[in-house]
């Protein structure tokens, strides 16, 4: 009679481990929409109303394989990167008739972070799999102060840096654009794109819902300033967006 509840056990317990352990494995993550304000396009001196996606990694867990973004212990672990670029038409802005339309790009990538419950040293390396097909990387940190467990600020420093092909897509005047605009050719390099900084703040209304409100600010250097379609170094923007958790398992 025992060895038979034994088993029954045994045969009880190993169904319910292995549903466990698929529950754990999956990915959560937030995404939303909310009002932003910014130039229009890199180097423009107007400013646009529109709205900001944003897509954050929370959890990521298969077998061994695990990341987590909100263990705020010591250490150096693999940060991914996400940023979205909007189209930029000539016939949004009449200043820049004559130039080829750029379409709107989703970079993708990642890298690695050092982080503590008190700040992050970040170096990122994102490629635009949708869109402008050119390669940047991202240096940057951030300071973290939580003066309560629903709000979190964070702010620091960012340098950008962009290919050839990302310098030419967005800063650069071919000879038919030149001879179709007020333009002058212009061939930009590759190499340091911008220098700025970041802050963002972050309310969390629930566990599964957020508000986050990001300024940041961006200086165009090099290439990126000296571009005959950039009239102004300085780039200013904001936004104010609603998030959502969402957990996939598999």
């Amino acid at each position: 009679m025992l060895n038979r509840l034994i088993l029954s056990t045994v045969l009880l317990t190993v169904p319910l481990a292995a549903a466990a352990q698929e529950q754990a494995n999956g990915i959560e993550f937030r995404f939303g929409l909310g009002p932003s304000i910014g130039p229009g396009y890199f180097g423009d001196e107007d400013y646009d109303i529109g709205v900001r996606p944003k897509f954050q990694l929370e959890r990521f867990q298969f077998g061994d394989i695990s990341r987590d973004r909100r263990d705020r212990a010591t250490g150096l672990r693999f940060s991914p990167s996400i940023r979205f670029i909007g189209a930029r038409s000539a016939d949004d802005f009449d200043e820049l008739t004559g130039l080829d339309d750029i379409d709107p790009t989703l970079e993708i990538g990642g890298g690695l972070a050092f982080r503590t419950a008190d700040y992050e040293v970040f170096a990122k390396l994102r490629y635009g799999a949708i869109g402008h097909e050119a390669f940047v990387a991202e240096l940057g940190s951030d300071i973290f102060y939580q003066p309560s467990d629903q709000l979190t600020f964070k702010a620091g420093p960012r340098i950008l840096f962009g290919d050839a092909d990302y310098a030419q897509t967005y800063f650069g005047v071919t000879a038919d654009e030149s001879a179709a605009s007020s333009f002058d050719a212009f061939d930009a390099a590759g190499g340091l794109m911008s220098a700025g900084a970041k802050a963002e703040a972050t309310y969390a209304i629930n566990d599964d819902w957020q508000v986050v409100g990001t300024l940041q600010y961006d200086q165009l250097l090099d290439d990126a300033a000296d571009s005959p379609i950039t009239q102004s170094d300085d780039l200013f923007s904001g936004s104010i967006v609603l998030t959502r958790r969402i957990t996939l398992g598999f």
